[in-house]
């Protein structure tokens, strides 16, 4: 059997990081799990400290990589599959960190071209190198859902190409930093147009792909963790009594990536606990302003 290749972006810590820890330990001593990052040097400490793990099985390479800079995604797509002809597993899960204290409109370059600039560079390029029965996931939120959204921007999401999905991050990000972006229906909360972006994004790349990854049970899909405990969530929520541990969280992802089959409702879709939520289900909070009025 050919060893599997997955890589786990975002992964020097938080729930990236125990997506490898899992991956590493649930895969085969010939498999390769990659471990990458945008710091190089925590990249590094991450992936001694995952191999020097008693539960690991596989193994574990450490790779910086900036999934903002589309040419680094690209060139380490090509790579992978010149040398290991394509990939079995990719987890786009990186992320910027906000925080409620700054102005929306100063963070708001970093976290949407990491958040959405990088899943977006990850779907084209690993999209194409996914080999038969593969994995193609990217970590999102329960928030990704389009009636988390003012109904007037429900078109622009529904339906929408990868193409028109990037015009229209980049639009919104225009209009925040232009000051247009309450008065057109954008919640001053960054977190929740980008988680549905990300899975309007999901939903186009799996719309072209989905009758030829139905024959040979490969899965594009976006997914949420649930709440989970780590410093970034920490200044957004008060109550954490049922928030889950990075560890805890990946274990639903990870039997999501490793189940030998594929269910069919979860394909294109985002799936939470191995639920399917509905694309057009949600109701705008109205915590999304009020966390940053306080």
């Amino acid at each position: 059997m050919t060893a599997r290749i997955a890589l786990v972006t975002g992964a020097n810590q938080g729930i990236g990081f125990a997506l490898v820890e899992g991956l590493a330990a649930r895969m085969a001593p010939d498999d390769l799990v990659l471990l990458t990052g945008r710091n190089a040097q925590r990249v590094a400490d991450a992936t001694s400290l995952v191999a020097k793990s008693p539960d690991t099985r596989s193994r574990v390479h450490g790779r910086a990589l900036d999934v903002t800079d589309a040419q680094a995604v690209a060139a380490l797509a090509a790579e992978l599959n010149e040398s290991h002809g394509g990939v079995d597993i990719v987890v786009s899960n990186a992320a910027a960190r906000i925080t409620p204290e700054r102005p929306q409109s100063e963070q708001a370059d970093e976290f949407i071209n990491v958040a959405n600039g990088g899943t977006h560079a990850m779907l084209r390029s690993f999209a194409p190198i996914l080999r038969p029965g593969g994995r193609l996931i990217v970590v999102a939120s329960s928030l990704g859902t389009l009636g988390h959204l003012d109904p007037r921007l429900h078109p622009l999401f529904d339906g929408a190409s990868l193409e028109e999905v990037e015009g229209v991050v980049e639009s919104w990000r225009s209009a925040i930093h232009s000051g247009t972006a309450e008065e057109a229906g954008w919640p001053r909360w960054l977190n929740v147009p980008s988680k549905v972006a990300q899975v309007a994004a999901v939903r186009a790349v799996a719309g072209r792909r989905r009758e030829r990854d139905a024959g040979d049970g490969t899965l594009v899909a976006a997914v949420c963790p649930g709440l989970v405990d780590t410093p970034a969530s920490r200044p957004w929520f008060g109550d954490f009594s049922q928030a889950r541990t990075p560890a805890r969280a990946a274990e639903a992802i990870l039997d999501l990536v490793l189940a030998d089959r594929v269910d069919p409702a979860t394909y294109g879709e985002l799936v939470r606990f191995g639920t399917v939520l509905a694309w057009r289900g949600g109701t705008p909070p109205e915590y999304q302003n009020q966390l940053l009025a306080t």
